[in-house]
């Protein structure tokens, strides 16, 4: 299989490579969502090595740079609560943390979550977190380029390997939000 976007040699439906993926990502892709399914995902494997976007876009095609996204899990705090959320923006921009994120949750106060909180709350690995299979009850944020783009490289929840999904497929999530001026 031939995958829509970069220079991969090694792509196939997700549905095929679900021992690559975390246990969370595979019960999301089992379960489905709007009209994603396993089947339509696609999973390209990748050297955990160059997971990075920078080293990645380098190795993997520099056109990756304009269609891949960042997941980023973000803490926002009010009075004594705490609210994890994930803010998903094209890799060529970054979060707005202190604006549209802060706002969006209510928070006085909003920053990165600690790398321990990251991995422990998503089940996924540090440098892979990916929108598909976060937990239900947290706000998913959502830049509009990323909803707009036709084909988006994201992670797979494991450094190894990446998925490429519709971007209006990950509008569809549970706790998906298009946030305007998320990246900046």
């Amino acid at each position: 299989m031939r995958a829509p976007i970069g220079t991969f040699e090694d792509a196939s439906p997700a549905s095929e490579r679900l021992d690559l993926l975390p246990a969370p990502v595979v019960a999301a892709l089992a379960a489905g969502w709007g009209d994603a399914t396993a089947d339509r995902i696609i999973h390209v494997d990748s050297d955990p090595a160059v997971a990075d976007t920078a080293v990645f876009v380098e190795h993997y095609g520099a056109d990756l740079l304009d269609t891949s996204a960042n997941c980023v899990v973000v803490a926002g705090k009010r009075g004594g609560e705490v609210t994890l959320a994930a803010c998903v923006v094209l890799s060529r921009t970054r979060v707005d943390v202190n604006g549209a994120v802060r706002k969006h949750l209510g928070a006085r106060k909003a920053s990165f979550a600690a790398m321990e909180t990251a991995v422990g709350e998503t089940g996924m690995e540090y440098g892979g977190i990916t929108p598909i299979g976060l937990p239900a009850s947290w706000p998913l944020l959502l830049d509009p380029a990323v909803v707009d783009e036709e084909w988006v490289l994201i992670g797979s929840g494991s450094r190894r390997g990446k998925l490429i999904v519709p971007g209006k497929a990950l509008a569809a999530l549970p706790g998906a939000v298009v946030v305007e001026g998320l990246g900046v």
